[in-house]
């Protein structure tokens, strides 16, 4: 029962929010609460057993006094509305993210990935803290956008949602945090050094002795803002590291900056000296210039990131004067009109026109069964089209974004060995114990011989002492080197995958569409003559398909395409589908059933046709293999190569001899036996890299440590991969993986370039010859030293390589 309690001369804190209860206090549970709507969301917490929130922070709740009635979101009941908010929706399911300003701790995080426990409703909930953003996923039949909404506002969460939002384009708007610390610290650095002037200049000691106290003091109250609000990120930061029992990079700098300020204060208030105040101030200053300039790096990395990293996917666009073929997923706009074939990827929010819709949304909701569209039917973004091609009218311009998040759903994500970036965080935290120790020993070598040397010394050492090559080398190499695989055509999942394509020292090859060049194909026509009707079939047929060799043919045909009914491709085989009653099958020899043709030449392929059940002839592709070749191969001597085909044995001699009688190949293969294929060779500890076309290799790219989805017009988006490899690039592989295994050492050379800055400067700082402020300047300075070496090392490199 919950009680009003009258004020006191004692305020109380809110156990909730931790604000003071100025205006009431209300009692309940014996707790106290600045108002109702904090109890609440205790209570609401309480009953769903999620008080372990409490434990995670000392009042982590934001404070539960609502702006207004929750009837101001009866807007989000509008269908409207909510199609324009929701990135997703089913009979099943609808996905959705909020922009959570108020998520500041880890606190925060937990109860909004516990959402499900408050609302039976909600299915899960993903935080992205650095973004602020929260991604939900909810049953329709069981809740609305409006109750999640609703339920965000009550604990204290409500998400920011503007015009922006509802009309298609979201915005995110700039942390300005820090710009207002540095101002602030600018501030009060400034004045505070005029008031310490009379301390470096002899002739101003009258004015020292007549003002000095007084100037003292004003220097303290100048410290105040300085302390409590610009330094106070190095505060929390070290503080949570110490919670969590981790020493982190903040902690030596919040134990100086500590220092600093309370021995000034002592300082100050005893008179025994003018205390450091101007050196606590630049300190702050300085590193908060350092902390914003490594935020406007990380800032244009992440940008470019987003640019370079546009999946190089493209759609066919129909105009009045006919299709245009690849053209990128980012150029559609609201209203063009689209063909997407048979396991292309929907790439933007469209209404379906024409075809019948079998869309596969297992990369959006994990459901692999097909669901029906028809039309005049909204189908979203990230769906595959399964079947015969449909015709799409654009509604929402594409989210790169979205595309992103799908690409790195935890669905596709694979086991990440101990990489450099975690030795780097073990030897970021041993350095950091390290130099509180040193800075305890050089405090203990010189208080017994000069005090304010050892607080020289012992400040000068915590600040100038920078692990920020431990921090930054990684990150920064890694995102220069996306940024010249981004510009090259060859395109990362994450900075992960490089580490993992220096460690490669297996490669197996799709051959068709991977080894061979299917639009530089030869073909030829072998059979009974075909009529118009019958090429005009078969032209339509392979119109839904959007394998390299179906592709070949229907370009070599003339002719218009005609509607096709129960259209299906079967991976690795062929394709079938019906034409005024007939059924017409395009495929391998197995597939259709007849006898291949053994003919002596080793280097075609062959598509046989038939209608009705009765064979017509076949095609052959006389082969031409990728340019360059036999020298890409050359250049990846020393390690494993193999061949896994989905063609018959015809190419086994010409493909023996171009990559070695040491290279397995394998014929005749399955989706299914690729990814088997791939796991015997890591059971045997190799580390694999699958290079294929995305169609039938989807398994094996997965399964593999690393898979390259390659492709000429790259229409096929494969979540399961990790890079996207213009076809055009395929002759830098081999400098691909090699750049990758000189970025480590890159990372490497880093390490050491921030060991022998570090080693000079705690020498001359243990001995005192270095003051606190001095040491601030520096800090930065050794951190724009480290991103100048790592980004010029990676110019010089990619240089070098030809990249």
């Amino acid at each position: 029962m919950a009680t009003k309690a009258a004020l006191g001369t004692e305020v109380q804190t809110c156990y909730h929010c931790g604000d003071k209860c100025v205006e009431e206090v209300v009692v309940a549970h014996d707790k106290s609460f600045c108002c109702s709507g904090c109890k609440n969301v205790y209570e609401l917490l309480e009953e769903n057993n999620l008080c372990t929130y409490y434990n995670l922070e000392e009042n982590p709740g934001i404070t539960g006094k609502l702006k207004g009635s929750e009837s101001r979101f009866a807007y989000l009941d509008d269908a409207g509305v909510e199609a324009q908010l929701i990135s997703f929706k089913s009979e099943a399911i609808c996905k959705i993210t909020f922009y959570i300003p108020q998520m500041h701790c880890s606190s925060c995080i937990w109860l909004l990935e516990n959402l499900f426990k408050l609302n039976p409703g909600i299915s899960e909930s993903t935080v992205n803290f650095l973004r602020k953003e929260v991604s939900l996923t909810y049953f329709p039949q069981k809740t609305t956008l409006r109750e999640v909404v609703t339920l965000l506002a009550r604990i204290g969460y409500e998400p920011e949602i503007t015009l922006a939002d509802t009309d298609g384009k979201k915005t995110s708007k700039p942390n300005r945090t820090i710009i207002y610390k540095l101002g602030i610290a600018g501030f009060c650095f400034g004045n505070v050094m005029l008031l310490a002037f009379p301390d470096y200049l002899a002739i101003t000691e009258g004015l020292q002795r007549t003002f000095g106290s007084f100037f003292g003091y004003l220097s303290f109250l100048l410290s105040i803002p300085v302390f409590f609000y610009s330094a106070r990120g190095f505060f929390t930061s070290a503080w949570e590291g110490i919670k969590q029992r981790m020493v982190n990079i903040d902690l030596p700098i919040a134990t100086g900056l500590l220092a600093l300020f309370f021995t000034s204060i002592y300082q100050v208030v005893t008179g025994s000296g003018p205390g450091y105040f101007d050196s606590f101030t630049g300190l702050v200053f300085f590193m908060l210039i350092g902390k914003y300039f490594q935020q406007k790096t990380y800032d244009t990395l992440s940008f470019d990131r987003d640019y370079t990293s546009y999946f190089p996917v493209s759609v066919t666009v129909l105009k009045e004067g006919g299709e245009e073929a690849a053209v990128a997923v980012r150029n559609l706009k609201v209203g063009d009109r689209i063909r997407v074939r048979n396991q292309e990827l929907i790439p933007a929010d469209a209404i379906l026109l024409r075809g019948q819709a079998m869309i596969d949304y297992s990369f959006v909701s994990g459901e692999s069964e097909p669901v029906e569209k028809v039309m005049g039917e909204v189908i979203y973004a990230g769906g595959r089209q399964v079947g015969e091609s449909v015709e799409l009218e654009v509604v929402k311009e594409v989210s790169q974004g979205y595309l992103t998040q799908l690409w790195n759903d935890s669905v596709f994500s694979k086991e990440e060995a101990q990489s450099v970036n975690t030795y780097a965080n073990v030897a970021g935290k041993w350095f950091i114990i390290v130099t509180m120790l040193v800075a305890a020993g050089s405090l203990v070598y010189w208080v017994p011989r000069d005090t304010e040397m050892a607080m020289k010394a012992f400040t000068s050492v915590l600040i100038i002492a920078c692990p920020c090559a431990l921090s930054l080398a990684t990150p920064f190499v890694h995102g220069h080197t996306l940024r010249v695989f981004g510009r090259n055509k060859f395109y990362l999942k994450n900075t992960s995958v490089v580490e993992t394509l220096a460690k490669i020292d297996t490669i197996v090859f799709d051959k068709t569409g991977t080894l061979t060049e299917p639009s530089a194909a030869e073909i030829s026509y072998t059979g009974k003559t075909l009529s118009e009707a019958q090429l005009q079939s078969i032209k339509s047929v392979l119109s839904h398909s959007t394998h390299p060799l179906s592709q070949r043919i229907f370009q070599s045909l003339q002719g218009e395409v005609v509607p096709v009914s129960h259209f299906k491709e079967i991976a690795g085989k062929g394709l079938v589908g019906e034409i005024n009653d007939a059924v017409i099958r395009i495929g391998s020899a197995s597939y259709l059933g007849v006898k291949a043709d053994t003919g002596s030449d080793t280097l075609k392929t062959t598509v046989y046709v038939s209608v009705d059940g009765v064979l017509l002839g076949y095609y052959t592709f006389y082969n031409v293999y990728r340019k360059g070749l036999k020298h890409i191969l050359h250049e990846l001597e020393g390690k494993k190569l193999a061949v896994l085909s989905g063609d018959n044995d015809h190419e086994q001699a010409r493909l023996q001899d171009l990559l070695g009688t040491e290279a397995e190949l394998s014929f005749n293969q399955s989706p299914l036996q690729k990814l088997e294929y791939i796991q015997q060779l890591k059971d045997r500890q190799h580390k694999v890299l699958m290079v294929g076309d995305g169609l039938n290799d989807a398994g094996a790219l997965k399964q593999s440590d690393a898979g390259i989805a390659l492709s000429n017009s790259v229409t096929n988006f494969s979540p399961s991969c990790d890079a996207i490899l213009d076809a055009a690039a395929f002759d830098k592989l081999s400098k691909f993986l090699g750049f990758s295994r000189k970025t480590m050492k890159i990372i490497l050379a880093t390490f050491a370039v921030s060991l022998v800055y570090n080693v000079i400067g705690l020498t001359l700082a243990v001995q005192g010859l270095f003051s606190p402020l001095v040491s601030a300047i520096l800090m930065p300075i050794s951190s724009l030293s480290v991103i100048i070496f790592a980004t010029l090392s990676v110019k010089f490199a990619a240089k070098r390589a030809g990249l």
